[in-house]
């Protein structure tokens, strides 16, 4: 894989997380308490961390990136959890599962772009990206399991 498509894949993810910023903040105007809008600013800054990592990876070597990915752990919450529709009366539970809902959809690209390429670094790629996506889903599915599964 040459340099330009390696940072035109890099510029798609990076477009994603841009879109998720986008997402958190247009919610950050619906919602109605002060809790929730830290929150999704919470949520707002770490879909920015996601694009430092991108980054990150763009000045990484070849030799560097052709390693495997981590195994990320996958709870599979969100696997049986209805996708929620944003409101301004989401409870955090409606907010977490929109979390994890948008960090499985990313993962499951990232996921089916690797075993949909022929070049080897481009597949690792995709690959270290989902492996990404996953570990932020990791995050909410731990979070939702802390404060939704052991409340009940």
């Amino acid at each position: 894989m040459d340099r330009k498509e390696f940072n035109k894949i890099l510029d798609f993810a990076v477009e994603r997380e841009e879109e998720a910023i986008r997402f958190y903040r247009d919610l950050q105007g619906m919602v109605q308490f002060r809790e929730k809008l830290d929150l999704l600013k919470e949520f707002e800054a770490i879909e920015r961390s996601h694009i430092k990592v991108l980054e990150n990876i763009r000045s990484k070597t070849a030799v560097e990136l052709n390693s495997a990915p981590v195994e990320i752990e996958n709870l599979a919450i969100s696997d049986y959890l209805v996708e929620v529709a944003p409101t301004p009366e989401m409870s955090f539970q409606d907010i977490l599962i929109t979390a994890m809902k948008r960090e499985e959809k990313a993962t499951k690209l990232y996921t089916d772009l690797a075993e949909g390429a022929t070049d080897e670094g481009i597949q690792t790629l995709f690959s270290k990206l989902a492996a990404e996506e996953s570990k932020h889903k990791l995050y909410f599915e731990k979070l939702y399991d802390e404060f939704i599964l052991t409340e009940n």
